[in-house]
């Protein structure tokens, strides 16, 4: 056997060009190519935080740091790659990658902090299956409780507090974001809304804040029920609860890309500045060594259990 442990990175992935968006856009949607208006609407939005998104640059520097720190807490063990839902490479591709290069232990790890069933499961489901019976397989379905992540966004709930009028800081609301999905999933037991909560539970007595919820975001754009309250609602329905500032951490995301840079920094701070409402979000992680440093405890404690 292979003395070295694969290490599969997955994300979401974003178009790297105006031409890719039309192509990525029809892949989202399953084959089914966008209407002029739901393309011109998603150009719309790339345009509004300078063309395209950060996303893929951020991803890979991430799988960078990883690989780095892995490799300094035990060289030459990992062998780390990205693959991703929507993107090249595939996650079918890098399993076949690994499987070429002999590799029979192998790591799953997805860039989202929590368990869903249309989340990390579906990834690893892909993954496994691509990976095959003969490949030992680690997935990591979530990661929101590793210590240390709790603190670290804790941190960044403090400076965004920091960054609000003094006179407001105190009755600040800490709004603790997710991306939604379909409301189905609560009927099938999916242990996603009860993880956010937790993980929101956790942050605020990082931060040492009492008045914390927790809200939903960037819902797609069918037509059955998805988790609620839409942050544009919670948002704007604050004052009528003399609430008149607010921290928005999005949890959910690990980078900025579109689901940070539009829908909370200009569309909640659109919102929020119609109510009279004080904004501030919590900075993104990025390739924050601490936030790298919690993704290499998850990997290696994966394979020592």
């Amino acid at each position: 056997m292979s003395s070295t442990i694969g290490v599969l990175v997955m994300a979401y992935g974003t178009p790297g060009s105006r031409e890719e968006v039309e192509p990525y856009y029809t892949r989202i949607r399953h084959g089914r190519p966008p209407t002029p208006e739901q393309l011109d609407d998603l150009v719309r939005r790339y345009d509004a935080i300078g063309g395209i998104s950060p996303l893929a640059e951020r991803t890979a520097a991430q799988v960078a740091g990883l690989a780095d720190r892995l490799d300094q807490l035990a060289p030459g063990r990992y062998d780390v790659r990205f693959g991703s839902k929507y993107t090249e490479p595939s996650i079918e591709a890098t399993a076949a990658a690994f499987r070429r290069d002999g590799i029979d232990e192998v790591v799953g790890i997805v860039l989202t902090p929590h368990q869903a069933s249309m989340g990390s499961v579906e990834y690893m489901t892909r993954a496994a299956a691509a990976l095959g019976d003969d490949v030992a397989f680690h997935p990591i379905l979530h990661w929101y409780d590793v210590d240390g992540f709790a603190q670290l966004q804790g941190r960044r709930v403090t400076e965004a507090v920091s960054r609000l009028p003094e006179d407001e800081r105190a009755g600040a609301l800490l709004l603790v974001t997710a991306h939604s999905l379909p409301a189905r999933i609560v009927e099938a037991g999916d242990p996603y809304p009860d993880q956010l909560a937790d993980s929101a539970a956790q942050i605020a007595e990082a931060a040492g804040i009492d008045r914390f919820e927790v809200g939903w975001q960037s819902a797609g754009r069918t037509p059955e029920p998805w988790l609620g309250p839409d942050i544009l609602e919670h948002v704007a329905e604050l004052p009528a609860r003399g609430i008149t500032a607010v921290v928005v951490c999005p949890v959910g995301f690990v980078a900025d890309h579109l689901e940070v840079l539009y829908d909370v920094d200009i569309d909640a701070a659109r919102v929020a500045q119609e109510s009279g409402v004080h904004l501030t979000r919590t900075a993104s992680l990025n390739d924050d060594p601490d936030f790298i440093a919690v993704l290499a405890d998850a990997v290696v404690g994966a394979t020592s259990a």
